[in-house]
């Protein structure tokens, strides 16, 4: 991290919560989102990232309602989500229950109709006929052009107008390592004398740490999916950890095992993960970082949302059947601050889809194991940490323990012990 940039105080044990505005209601607004903020407050959420709420344009847009990633303005709202006194409503209401909320910013493009267009051509990139482009084969938006220190400084406004209008906490930056790192520099710098913001970069560039308080962590999802397909074991997800683990101090990566990209293109968690989703789940929760929650992951959802049309998530009337199993997990990382700032042991666990690991500082330890196989894992634990009572956080239980603990899971299974 950048010594000038500081993560806030209250992002570190805070776990983020997706929200997709369109598919989360039947009326896909944020009126009828916020009537889920007390809920989602009580499942121990900290932070509501809610996908990009700006206008889409209607220019080569995507099915019948386009990408969310396409915008024709960076300063209103899409009327379908509401209006701005809405969106002020929401954000109201997540203060008044101690939520955060970030915003997705998509920097790099806009979508091919966009207000800035007709005034400011120079503000695109533009090919030699002087066609707009752009440089990914996205072929709904158009690439800004960076060299251009006037449109720099109107996206920088833009970004001050959301913090300054509606007290917004921060910004998921979309695609942030196809924008040049000084623009975020320059940027982050500009809030140096405003509110204290959190931000978060889909980007998994190491250098991007020096705005960034968190970067994805690709890398270890693309191992852990390696894992569930049986063509890796776990010294391949331990290799990218260990990687992570030489980022710079205060560096965090963000896990997770859906977002809407995920979902939509290549599937839900139990599709990828099968049996292990939720054991994956728990690693998000207990290893250093961030996890998140993507919307609808509480349900449990099962299906593949749409990107780029009406497609609502499928609530129940009674409470989600993972509520519980996330409340634990937040529950655990804001009464454990070991598990935020502690040091970790990786314990053998002599399978090649099983994991085991202490969390631990001087005054506390946290034992997780995980078996991320279809198979029954028996695994031995040891260690001079494990000596006393030791209370299983999903049982309630407490054993005590003696150095050596035994342990048999069944295919899919977690266990995570605090000491009593």
């Amino acid at each position: 991290m950048n010594s000038n940039f500081k993560t806030v105080a209250w992002a570190l044990d805070a776990s983020i919560y997706e929200v997709n505005i369109r598919q989360y209601t039947p009326e896909g607004t944020f009126q009828a989102f916020e009537k889920h903020i007390p809920r989602l407050k009580e499942m121990g959420v900290g932070i509501l990232w809610l996908m990009p709420i700006t206008p889409i344009s209607q220019k080569v847009k995507k099915g019948e309602l386009g990408s969310y990633y396409a915008c024709s303005s960076y300063t209103k709202i899409n009327t379908e989500f509401g209006t701005e006194k809405d969106f002020e409503s929401l954000v109201k209401t997540a203060h008044q229950y101690g939520l955060k909320v970030i915003i997705d910013w998509v920097a790099n493009h806009t979508g091919r109709q966009h207000e800035w267009m007709e005034q400011h051509p120079e503000w695109f990139a533009q090919d030699a006929a002087g066609n707009f482009t752009e440089r990914n084969g996205w072929d709904d938006v158009v690439d800004l052009n960076f060299s251009n220190t006037a449109m720099r400084a109107a996206l920088t406004r833009a970004m001050h107008y959301w913090v300054e209008q509606f007290d917004i906490d921060g910004f998921r930056c979309d695609m942030a390592h196809l924008v040049p790192l000084d623009f975020w520099v320059d940027a982050r710098t500009s809030f140096s004398k405003s509110k204290p913001l959190y931000w978060l970069a889909e980007c998994e560039e190491t250098s991007y740490h020096q705005v960034f308080d968190t970067t994805y962590a690709w890398a270890w999802m693309h191992a852990s999916e390696r894992v569930a397909k049986g063509e890796v074991g776990m010294h391949e997800v331990y290799n990218v950890l260990h990687d992570y683990n030489q980022y710079p101090t205060g560096a965090l990566k963000l896990y997770y095992t859906s977002n809407h990209d995920e979902n939509s293109w290549n599937g839900t968690e139990y599709e990828k993960y099968g049996i292990a989703a939720k054991s994956w789940a728990v690693f998000t929760h207990t290893w250093k970082g961030m996890p998140l929650i993507y919307s609808g992951q509480e349900l449990p959802n099962y299906k593949r949302l749409k990107f780029f049309d009406k497609d609502t998530i499928e609530w129940a009337d009674s409470t989600p059947a993972l509520h519980e199993f996330y409340k634990t997990l937040n529950t655990l990382r804001k009464e454990h601050p070991v598990i935020i700032h502690g040091a970790t042991f990786n314990l053998p666990s002599h399978h090649h889809a099983a994991m085991a690991f202490i969390r631990h500082d001087q005054k506390d330890q946290v034992l997780v194991i995980l078996n991320l196989s279809t198979e029954r894992v028996k695994m031995d634990c040891s260690h001079e940490l494990l000596k006393g009572a030791f209370t299983q956080v999903f049982s309630g239980m407490t054993y005590t323990f003696d150095h050596t603990v035994s342990f048999e899971l069944m295919p899919g299974d977690f266990f995570v012990y605090v000491k009593a």
